[in-house]
């Protein structure tokens, strides 16, 4: 495992010496844009474990994505070895079916100081939620990003993260109605505090993710990757492809079904990964939005 190994795979060619915001912003840019937040692991006969090294050698040198526990427990080895202020964070995802926060800590997030200054660096989100900056952890100011406006919100020290969108332009109304696109101009996106975890707090969540039937995880195939102007998105068949103020205060939202044989020429086409096993495309209705 090594540094210089990392930056190939992102792509970042920039300073390693300094420890400010504009150098952390520049490689978690990278980091988004080079490497998926993918489950297909669940689908396609493998499991996913959270020791370390298995996570460099699948995204670094296997060239495929991770969820959270993943994307974001690299990405926190990356900046500590740069000399970061780091430490883990987890949160409870809202789940916008159920109109509730999860009952269970599902998602890890990296905690940055810079200069006194706290900041939520989060590259294991995805899809339109994903943001594109670090966020300065401070309550109840906007935080414009090309995704949208951010905001985070503090209450009895706990953390509220919020997402507002723009409208959304679909040019295949088939997909107007789809239960792939978010309804909600302002929606929550999850809750946290600001006690510090470690990996072994995500030990059973990473199990319980991957193989309960109640899961997202298990009941949707999904790949997701931001882009320099937005991201794409491959769940179950259906490739969305999403570009961020096409039209002022207008995001364009882009539908393709994918035949079984069109599934991974797209994933390495649109995405750049090449799985080793059969993937099992799912995407049971009424449980993810974009």
């Amino acid at each position: 495992m090594n540094l210089e190994e990392y930056f190939v795979r992102t792509g970042y060619k920039g300073s390693l010496e300094k420890q400010d915001l504009e150098t952390l912003t520049d490689i978690f840019q990278h980091h988004i844009r080079a490497v998926p937040f993918e489950n297909l692991s669940i689908h396609c006969g493998e499991e996913i474990t959270l020791e370390l090294e298995h996570v460099y050698n699948k995204i670094v040198r296997r060239k495929r994505g991770g969820w959270c526990m993943e994307n974001n427990q690299l990405l926190g080895w990356v900046l500590k070895c740069l000399g970061y202020d780091t430490s883990f964070l987890g949160a409870y995802v809202f789940n916008p079916h159920q109109n509730a926060y999860a009952t269970i800590m599902t998602h890890l997030l990296v905690k940055v100081v810079i200069d006194s200054k706290v900041y939520i660096v989060d590259g294991g989100f995805g899809v339109s939620y994903q943001m594109w900056q670090p966020m300065e952890l401070v309550s109840g100011k906007d935080q414009p990003q090309a995704p949208g406006i951010f905001r985070f919100t503090e209450k009895n020290a706990i953390w509220y993260l919020e997402k507002m969108r723009r409208k959304q332009y679909i040019p295949n109304q088939n997909f107007s109605n789809s239960d792939l696109l978010e309804k909600k101009e302002c929606r929550k996106v999850y809750m946290f505090s600001l006690e510090p975890r470690t990996m072994e707090d995500f030990s059973f969540q990473c199990t319980y993710l991957q193989t309960s039937p109640d899961s997202l995880f298990t009941k949707k195939s999904i790949c997701t990757l931001q882009t320099t102007d937005g991201f794409r998105a491959l769940i179950g068949w259906t490739l969305t492809e999403t570009t961020y103020n096409y039209k002022e205060n207008m995001d364009l939202v882009e539908f393709v079904t994918l035949e079984d044989e069109e599934v991974e020429k797209t994933l390495k086409e649109k995405f750049n990964i090449t799985l080793d096993g059969k993937l099992t495309p799912i995407n049971v209705k009424g449980f993810y939005t974009i």
